[in-house]
């Protein structure tokens, strides 16, 4: 069974830990405050293990810091104009807790909240909460899980929301990645190809304008890998949405992007259901706290958010985030880190 501990208490309700050890090379440890992927180890092509996630060592840090590290986001993820959209004729007014704007499920999101952990076993976790009509502005009460599954050298993450009045949802996980290992600098010089021909064009809100865009030509084009800092779209980097290309395969699953670090051979492989990434590529770091006396630089680490598009409910012609009673939304990310060989 996973192994389960205590680490101590938020508001007086215990945050626990869940390490997954499963039968294979990878470790994983998870906490239920925010549903988070605290710890990634994997190997690199000699089969030394480094952890891989960027996160905290304290529960303290974990709550002050910001920046969503490993946290499952939501009840909608990335951005939402103005906090407003129609629905069912209706004007919904949620948290606006970005200036203006709706980020990550408002200031009391998902990823402040304290889960449950549903079941567990060696190789596998699953979290649940609830989120009550009106909480952040959100209609409808939500049901919530998410099942955190290893499978050799893969981790599996499941998200899946029930409704019982019509309401968005659009759930991310937000690990930050340095595929060096999470004290080892920034990654502006770890390779990426993303299976994207397209992205979203955004205002000075970080709000897409609703243009979907061509890659050719631009920062935005991951069509073959190449290094992340070669080429960006201006000073702080990337925090943009990609549109995937690949169709779904027989498992429901897109071919999503690939990212390596040159030097350690460490590699990971992305497949999910959504139709967009967000890449980020942390600018905001700036000798922040990390683990094992870490302090992240700019660019620390990169965040690859698979979902629905930023701003979804506005925009009728990008991929609908609507959900109803009857209905189950899934969302599913499919990792593969098996190292280059050699």
């Amino acid at each position: 069974m996973a192994e389960i501990a205590t680490l101590g208490q938020i508001g007086g309700v215990d945050v626990r830990s869940a390490t997954l050890t499963g039968s294979g090379a990878l470790r994983v440890v998870l906490m239920t405050y925010g549903a988070r992927l605290a710890q990634l180890w994997v190997p690199d092509r000699g089969g030394v293990l480094a952890d891989i996630v960027l996160g905290h060592d304290t529960l303290e840090d974990w709550q002050t810091q910001g920046g969503y590290l490993g946290a499952t986001c939501g009840r909608y993820s990335n951005r939402i104009a103005d906090g407003r959209f129609l629905l069912d004729g209706h004007i919904v007014q949620v948290d606006q807790n970005e200036g203006a704007q709706h980020l990550h499920g408002g200031v009391q999101g998902f990823d402040r909240k304290i889960w449950e952990i549903d079941s567990h076993s060696d190789a596998h976790v699953t979290f649940a909460t609830t989120s009550p009509a009106g909480e952040m502005g959100y209609p409808g009460a939500l049901g919530v899980q998410v099942t955190f599954r290893l499978q050799a050298l893969g981790l599996e993450i499941e998200m899946s929301a029930e409704t019982d009045a019509p309401t968005i949802v659009n759930l991310v996980n937000h690990a930050y990645f340095n595929m060096a290992g999470q004290s080892v600098g920034d990654v502006l010089a770890q390779h990426l190809q993303v299976a994207a021909g397209f992205y979203l064009p955004v205002d000075d809100r970080l709000i897409p304008t609703g243009e979907v865009r061509s890659v050719t030509g631009t920062a935005f084009d991951f069509s073959t890998l190449r290094a992340i800092g070669e080429k960006m779209p201006g000073p702080d980097g990337f925090d943009h949405n990609l549109c995937l290309s690949a169709p779904l395969d027989t498992n429901g699953l897109r071919p999503c992007l690939e990212a390596v670090d040159p030097t350690s051979g460490r590699r990971m492989r992305l497949a999910t259901s959504e139709p967009g990434v967000q890449l980020y590529t942390g600018a905001h770091f700036d000798g922040t706290p990390g683990k094992a006396g870490a302090r992240y630089p700019r660019f620390a680490g990169f965040a690859v958010e698979t979902q629905r598009f930023p701003d979804s409910p506005n925009r009728p012609h990008f991929p609908s985030a609507r959900l109803d009673p009857g209905q189950t939304y899934r969302h599913r990310m499919a990792f593969d880190f098996a190292p280059l060989a050699g």
